[in-house]
């Protein structure tokens, strides 16, 4: 698919998370699906996951002190920024016009980020690869 570039107006969701094959993926984005004269809006979407804590009666709870939500919110806004900064550098070393937005969405991966795809319809859908063989899958 190398060297096939977006036209026109086109609007392009990569999902984007800690790790590297995500930045991969948005890099190859840029290299291969967006032309220098496109009006494209790249969606870099992150999943937060819930959190879910253990009690000692080995039962999910939702029900936290609130040091504890705020701590764990902290962690979480701070692995967004994270994350989006990095999305930020890979995106800078491209010269590109591209309008960026950023979706963070929280739950399960799979679910958000097709919610996100219904809801915001993109012409194309880019994720990485976590790279597991057939037996790990």
């Amino acid at each position: 698919m190398e060297g096939v570039s977006v036209d026109d107006k086109h609007k392009i969701v990569v999902a984007v998370d800690e790790s590297e094959e995500s930045m991969h993926a948005l890099s190859w984005c840029l290299s291969n699906l967006i032309s220098h004269n496109s009006t494209t809006t790249l969606v870099l979407l992150y999943v937060k996951p819930r959190p879910i804590i253990y009690s000692s009666f080995d039962i999910a709870e939702h029900i936290f002190s609130a040091d504890v939500i705020v701590a764990m919110e902290k962690y979480g806004t701070d692995l967004v920024n994270s994350v989006m900064k990095r999305a930020e550098a890979v995106f800078r070393n491209f010269n590109r016009n591209v309008n960026v937005e950023k979706v963070i969405g929280s739950g399960e991966a799979q679910d958000v980020i097709c919610d996100t795809v219904e809801k915001l319809r993109p012409d194309t859908l880019v994720m990485g690869s976590h790279g597991y063989g057939f037996l790990k899958r």
